[in-house]
This record gives structure tokens, C-alpha cells and sequence, in this order.
């Protein structure tokens, strides 16, 4: 019941995906309660005792808490990521007394940062985290490529002789389900054109606020999606423009595209330095003879299986999944 907590029922999971999806109006607080309940089942399932569960429960309660308003679409304005203001919330908030009376806060932090042999739980390439948003997020969009297996998934992991949790045999279609899922979810939801061109005019706006003083980004942990909103709407200039605009649906349109893999190092593109970014917006804005703030490129978020380790419990020992399966091969190359 903290103030930090209730604030992410304020906080809308997906940001402004509702504008093209329009029953996508979840919230962080309530993937924070699914990732609780998964959490939990999951440590049963592993044969945790009864102070690790409620450990764990703690920590799939609090691992988005540092989320600013809109979530990940504010992040890619901000110096500092949600993981690091979760560890300041958690150390240094009226939630730090709470959970400090029974476990230690810092333990906590690196178990939601995926350390130990707890965080795998947390933060992993199957984790409870991604199980949750997965649902939750296909339920209310109405896309299906997230419906996966979580019963199966959650019955198929077990710790191995390492502390390293592994899948068995059983649970391989529903890891590939799961992967699949995410995906398929990326185009057609998290990087869908529209929600794309949507989150970008926004972070615009936010950039302004925040250049302008108007907001800092320390206070930002205390708003939710409402407030930024009512600033926005009242800081005269570009903020109160483009909230007018996506009020309006009077949305930038996409006038050139550009193939990464015409680059000889896409990683290279998608990392590129905001400054870089922002130099080369002004550069076509002169060109076009029009304001800085109409052009905006926009680079998609890596996702990329590569680095993913999934070990596999078969009759010939562990193996990778890739080596087990076809489909998830295919997914990291």
C-alpha cells in the first residue's frame, strides 16, 4: 500500500500501444501482481522453502517499480534506466523499511538484476517476468502470438547439480512457444509502425520538458502516465502541440525506411549515440527547411536470441536448446 507501489496502477504497461489496441489500458501494477503469482508457483514447483517463496514473491512485486510514466517509452529519453531507479527505490523509500524488517534490501536488487541462484526466477530467458508480460500483453491487444504454455513451462524447469535452472525434455515445445511468442510480439506489438511513430512524437515532448527544466528526471518516479500528461498539456509550445496531435490521432507520418541490413554493422545502428541521432535530424530538417522537432529517426529495439543459454536435460546430458531444436536454432542466427 506505498505510494511507490500504488503509483504503478497508474502506469500503463504498454504506453500508448492503447491507440492501436485500443483494450491495451493495463497497468505495471498489475503485471507486477502476475509476476508475484508466476514467481510463486514457480518456486514451488523447484521445492524452494516457505522464506525463499515469500523472497521471491518480494522481489516479482517490485521488479518494475522504477518505471517512469508510459514505461519504456519515456526510457529511451532518460539518462538512467528503470533497473537502476528500482535499486534506488527499493534501498531508499518508505518500501525499504517494509521489506527491510524481514529481508535484506540489496539481496533483493540483485536477484531482480537476475544474480544468484534465485534470480534466474526473476531475470532470465524464461523467466516469470517475461511469462506474465507475454499473456498479459497478447490478452489485452487481442494479438494471439502471446498465448504460450505457462503450466507446462513452469513443470518443465528444475534446478540442475549447479544451481542453474534447466528445462527437461517435456518442456521444449513450450519454451519454443514462449520464444516464439516474444518473437512474434515484437513486430506486431511492441514494434508495430504506428505504436512506433506514436512513442517517438512522445519522447519528443518529454525531451523538451526535460531540456526546459520543466520536469527532472529524478521526480519522474513519483508521476504516473496522468501527470506527464497534464504537464505536457500545459507547458505552451511543443509539449501542449503534441499532446494536441495525439489527442487528434494527428500522428507524423513515415516517409522513408531504411533496411538495417544494409548495414555492415546493424548492432552498430541500433546503438548509435542520441547525439549522433539528433545531429542528423537537424541536418534533414535544414534541408527540408522545416522545425528540428518535425523530423524524427526513429531505430527499433534489438531483439536478438543470440546470446540466449538455455540448457536442456536429455538422455545424452545437458544440451543447448538450439541444439535440440530446430526453431530456436533458426531464432539465433
Amino acid at each position: 500500500d506505498t505510494v511507490e507501489m500504488q503509483r504503478l496502477r497508474r502506469v500503463k504497461q504498454l504506453g500508448f500501444t492503447n491507440l492501436i489496441y485500443p483494450g491495451a489500458n493495463h497497468t505495471r501494477f498489475e503485471h507486477s501482481i502476475g509476476t508475484l503469482y508466476l514467481a510463486s508457483k514457480l518456486s514451488r514447483r523447484l521445492g524452494l522453502e516457505e522464506d525463499v517463496i515469500e523472497l521471491l514473491r518480494v522481489c516479482g512485486l517490485l521488479h518494475d517499480i522504477g518505471h517512469a510514466p508510459f514505461s519504456h517509452v519515456s526510457e529511451r529519453a532518460l539518462k538512467h534506466k528503470h533497473e537502476t531507479v528500482t535499486k534506488d527505490i527499493i534501498r531508499n523509500s518508505a518500501i525499504t523499511d517494509i521489506i527491510t524488517e524481514k529481508f535484506n534490501a540489496n539481496y533483493i536488487t540483485k536477484i531482480i538484476d537476475g544474480k544468484t541462484k534465485y534470480g534466474q526466477i526473476i531475470s532470465s530467458d524464461l523467466d516469470v517476468d517475461r511469462m506474465d508480460y507475454l499473456i498479459r500483453d497478447s490478452y489485452y491487444t487481442g494479438v494471439a502470438y502471446g498465448v504460450i504454455d505457462t503450466e507446462r513451462l513452469l513443470y518443465s524447469l528444475k534446478y540442475d547439480e549447479n544451481d542453474n535452472i534447466i528445462l527437461t525434455q517435456k518442456g521444449v515445445q513450450a519454451a519454443e512457444s514462449t520464444l516464439l511468442a516474444r518473437y512474434f510480439m515484437y513486430p506486431t506489438v511492441y514494434q508495430h509502425h504506428t505504436t512506433r511513430i506514436v512513442n517517438a512524437m512522445f519522447r519528443v515532448c518529454l525531451k523538451q520538458l526535460l531540456n526546459d527544466k520543466i520536469v527532472e528526471e529524478k521526480d519522474l518516479k513519483l508521476l504516473d502516465d496522468g501527470d506527464l500528461i497534464n504537464i505536457a498539456r500545459n507547458t505552451t509550445g511543443l509539449p501542449e502541440e503534441t499532446m494536441k496531435n495525439l489527442d487528434t490521432r494527428h500522428l507524423y507520418k513515415k516517409i522513408d525506411t531504411v533496411n538495417l541490413a544494409n548495414f555492415e554493422n546493424p548492432e552498430k545502428i541500433v546503438n548509435m549515440d542520441a547525439e549522433i541521432l539528433t545531429e542528423a535530424e537537424e541536418e534533414i530538417a535544414h534541408n527540408l527547411d522545416i522545425a528540428p522537432e518535425e523530423v524524427i529517426i526513429d531505430l527499433p529495439e534489438a531483439l536478438s536470441f543470440k546470446d540466449m543459454v538455455i540448457e536442456v536435460e536429455t538422455d545424452n546430458g545437458l544440451k543447448k536448446l538450439s541444439e535440440v531444436s530446430t526453431i530456436v536454432d533458426s531464432l539465433k542466427k
